[in-house]
């Protein structure tokens, strides 16, 4: 039986931080990097689901 993974909702500011230009603001750029590293290291774990309105 195929191991079931749980889910995850993708919400828009991940998004916005992964598409976005790095910043040279210090602060935002630790924002920006924080969903990077969740996405490389976590989001492999998970089925990840997004709403329509994201892809748009």
């Amino acid at each position: 039986m195929p191991e079931l993974k749980p889910t995850v909702y993708i919400e828009t500011s991940v998004i916005s931080y992964l598409t976005a230009r790095q910043s040279r603001d210090l602060i935002v750029t630790a924002h920006q990097q924080i969903p990077r590293d969740w996405w490389e290291t976590a989001l492999p774990k998970y089925k990840a689901v997004i709403s329509p309105t994201v892809l748009e």
